[in-house]
């Protein structure tokens, strides 16, 4: 009886020893990690362009998650790229994935990196709503972007470092240059404010600025303020504006996506927002936006309505 007895001490001191060794693990990683994927407050950044659409995500994902507090810093998208290899974001919303040699800066500094494609969105151009020019192809286009159009068009982006004129240069451009047209307006907002109120002006901007917030049936509809361009597909010679559809069927001709870039090492608050974004609640927000989600099934039909 003595010697059981002395064995159910030692397993009760060995355990003892392991909880406490356990607790001490959990209390250090808990120091060296104060966030999890739904608790805790980071900062991350994103591209200008997507405000809209992102905050609406944020606002969701703070309704389930209200210990978590994430400080999104919107940017032109080459300053999201600086906060990501500076280490002052660890997730950014950025329409490209890191070139080769962005990828091997990252293995030379030890750091991590992954990425995912969220959303297909859109560039629409915009005018104003006196002009007669609503429709569209390449060639007027790169006409009224280097300033030799048949008519004088003031050319407004959101920013220079933007991913619009990112897009836009390589390509529509593909090498040419912008003219001396083209001015920068500092926020999609501000684009959208130029072109209603000047009648010789042609803008560029995300897509989310153009949908209208108050179309309750969710029908695609554009905001009233401007006019938006139907663009000439050049395979089809067709010309189609930004709807949902078009942008998944690759009609609109210009389209891009939306990423998510991490350097999370551990599963923290910018993966689970990276998570959210990329999970069914994530994806239906991007739907309700007209952006066309890649991470859930949708199926296109086509359709005839009878008059």
């Amino acid at each position: 009886m003595l010697r059981i007895a002395g064995m159910h001490g030692f397993r009760a001191i060995l355990l003892m020893l392991l909880s406490c060794f356990f607790a001490s693990s959990c209390t250090d990683d808990s120091k060296k990690h104060p966030d999890t994927l739904s608790t805790g407050t980071i900062d991350i950044s994103a591209d200008e362009t997507y405000k809209p659409i992102i905050d609406e995500q944020l606002r969701v994902f703070d309704s389930s998650y209200p210990e978590a507090h994430i400080n999104i810093h919107y940017k032109p998208e080459s300053e999201c790229f600086n906060d990501f290899f500076n280490n002052k974001a660890r997730l950014i919303l950025v329409t490209r994935q890191l070139t080769k040699e962005e990828k091997e800066m990252c293995e030379q500094k030890q750091m991590y990196q992954s990425g995912l494609e969220l959303a297909k969105d859109a560039i629409a151009v915009i005018i104003n709503k006196a002009s007669a020019d609503s429709m569209l192809g390449a060639s007027e286009l790169k006409g009224i972007l280097t300033g030799v159009y048949k008519k004088k068009y003031t050319v407004v982006f959101d920013n220079q470092g933007s991913s619009t004129v990112h897009y836009i240069t390589d390509s529509l451009l593909r090498g040419q240059k912008l003219g001396s047209n083209v001015f920068a307006a500092k926020s999609n907002a501000q684009v959208v404010d130029y072109v209603s109120k000047n009648p010789d002006a042609v803008g560029f901007v995300g897509l989310s600025y153009v949908g209208d917030s108050a179309d309750a049936g969710n029908t695609g509809a554009f905001i009233k303020t401007v006019q938006v361009v139907s663009v000439q597909n050049d395979s089809t010679l067709q010309f189609y504006q930004p709807y949902q559809a078009y942008i998944a069927l690759k009609l609109y001709p210009l389209t891009r996506k939306l990423y998510y870039i991490n350097r999370e090492t551990y599963p923290g608050l910018g993966t689970g927002f990276a998570n959210f974004l990329a999970g069914g609640r994530g994806q239906l927000i991007f739907a309700h936006a007209n952006l066309f989600p890649l991470r859930m099934n949708i199926v296109i039909r086509t359709a005839e309505v009878n008059r």
